[in-house]
């Protein structure tokens, strides 16, 4: 178990050596330029793609969608070696097919990849190409995974690290998704009996009940390193001492990064012996499934997801176990007892008549 956890505390060490995924911004630490993901420089970007990024930009969408969105085009950039804007939409389609056949890409990737092109090519460069509308790549409808009650306290019991640990409890008990909660900042805790969610999925701000209890173990954690901004600090640049000191995580710039709390959650997942498939968005259905349970209103719960439709709420109305059990037991309350039958030949005089 302890080298597990060894592995926990270096791949949060880690975090500096890397882009950060939840702030989006590079690594400052001087030893980044050592690592393998330099080794070499990219060709600069054409002034098409230039200009694109600039579009994305006046069209606000999140840091990580507009990464994203770049780097589908630096794809088919470097795969035809050259500007992409040279390329006319028999190309283009191939491409997709290729990226689709050969890579073997999710229905999910498939969709960012043709909204980035469809953006590119249509938006941008001004195209009017059909190809965009043609392409489908729909889901299979699958019910997200839920953890029971008791397999939640299993997870937290395992896990040994504090900031892990106050993650964990603090995303179950909010309802949150990873990249928000590592956001979390001081003046965030302000509000009595609420935790605001700045610029959350659709750039919009919300406020989340939040029990007394982790509002206490929020404030707790603060008070080991008292970062000006940031509950949840990256581990700065005291990595390679094998400790983040307090000193270290009060001068960090970047919030913690995700990667080491995917890692966390993995290694607890086998500790704990939880389901194949637990990941730490699990956690955050649990959470709607569970409020659900306990009688909670679903557009409330809508709410305090973050989610733009009720519909996609409904969803766990599927995974709620008291719910049937309600279901069966008012089923049962509102069926009229089934009548006594009397024999075939005294209740005659109820068929229809037999025609002739």
């Amino acid at each position: 178990m302890r080298e597990r956890w060894a592995e926990v505390e270096r791949a949060a060490r880690l975090e500096v050596m890397s882009k950060s995924k939840s702030s989006g911004k590079p690594s400052t630490h001087r030893s980044t330029s050592k690592g393998g993901a330099n080794k070499a420089p990219l060709p600069p970007d054409p002034e098409s793609l230039l200009g694109y990024a600039k579009l994305l930009k006046l069209r606000s969408l999140a840091e990580s969608t507009q990464a994203d969105y770049l780097r589908y085009v630096r794809r088919i950039a470097t795969r035809h070696g050259g500007d992409p804007a040279g390329l006319d939409e028999a190309q283009v389609r191939e491409h997709l097919l290729h990226l689709k056949e050969a890579h073997g890409y999710s229905p999910s990737a498939m969709r960012t990849a043709v909204s980035a092109l469809s953006g590119y090519y249509n938006q941008h460069l001004g195209r009017d190409w059909k190809l965009f509308d043609l392409v489908s790549s729909p889901s299979a409808k699958t019910l997200p995974m839920v953890l029971t009650r008791e397999e939640v306290a299993r997870l937290f019991s395992v896990v040994r690290t504090p900031r892990f640990l106050t993650i964990f409890r603090f995303i179950y008990a909010c309802g949150l998704r990873i990249g928000e909660a590592v956001q979390l900042e001081v003046g965030d805790l302000r509000i009595k009996g609420r935790v605001r969610i700045r610029l959350a999925k659709g750039q919009k701000d919300r406020e989340v009940p939040v029990p007394p209890a982790i509002l206490q173990e929020l404030r707790e954690y603060w008070k080991t390193h008292r970062h000006p901004k940031f509950i949840f600090p990256g581990v700065g640049r005291g990595w390679r001492d094998g400790v983040s000191s307090p000193a270290a995580l009060a001068a960090t710039s970047e919030p913690m990064g995700v990667g080491s709390i995917q890692t966390c959650m993995r290694l607890a997942v086998a500790a704990a012996r939880l389901p194949k498939g637990t990941v730490v968005h699990t956690l955050r259905h649990s959470y709607a499934t569970h409020m659900l349970e306990e009688g909670v209103s679903i557009r409330l719960i809508s709410a305090y997801l973050g989610h733009a439709r009720i519909e996609t709420t409904l969803v766990y109305l599927h995974l709620t176990v008291v719910n049937e059990a309600s279901a069966r037991d008012a089923i049962a309350r509102i069926l009229p007892p089934r009548p006594a039958l009397a024999s075939s030949v005294q209740v005659t005089h109820l068929l229809p008549p037999t025609s002739k």
